[in-house]
């Protein structure tokens, strides 16, 4: 046989891997890097729970530090629970109208922060002062924080035992794969 016709055919590359959406490569793939290393299913739900529960309190300026000292204080990862307490900001957003009027009307100030605008925001400062604005939030923000724990509880229970499942399920499939 000739050299000729022992050559191989040309090598084809192969096809290039599909672009990593931005949600696989900042929530997905490092959540999964934590139970590569170690970190239980249950340690895992139960710092993405919490994560997300205090990433939807109704104040504004405090989930970092409340989120870390809650993860600090119960073992948890820091990081994952900062992820998960990062990704709710626009949802704490989104709620924290809702969550400061149904406050009010629990704290019985309903009727005046049912449609409270900038406008009339500048009328009670001027006839009643800062000091009526300021009991007027105060007591709109102590109701939203009661509805925010009644309401987290269940939301923190659902996402551990839904979360467990899954990140069980990822980690067997991993296993799965390396083997």
């Amino acid at each position: 046989m000739s050299p000729s016709e022992t050559q191989l055919p040309p090598l084809v590359p192969p096809a290039p891997l599909p672009p990593r959406s931005w949600l696989r490569r900042r929530v997905a793939d490092p959540l999964l890097d934590l139970l590569k290393t170690g970190l239980s299913p249950e340690k895992l739900a139960l710092t993405v729970g919490l994560g997300v529960a205090i990433g939807l309190i109704p104040a504004l300026g405090i989930t970092t530090i409340l989120s870390a000292a809650v993860a600090l204080r119960l073992r948890l990862n820091v990081a994952a629970m900062q992820l998960a307490t990062h990704l709710m900001t626009f949802f704490q957003l989104a709620l924290l109208i809702p969550f400061l009027r149904a406050g009010a009307i629990i704290m019985g100030q309903g009727d005046k922060v049912a449609h409270l605008t900038v406008a009339s925001l500048r009328q009670l400062i001027d006839h009643e002062g800062w000091e009526a604005v300021g009991k007027l939030l105060w007591r709109a923000e102590l109701g939203a924080l009661l509805l925010w724990a009644v309401a987290m509880v269940p939301l923190v229970a659902v996402l551990y035992f839904v979360l467990r499942v899954v990140f069980r399920r990822v980690l067997a499939r991993q296993a799965v794969l390396e083997d």
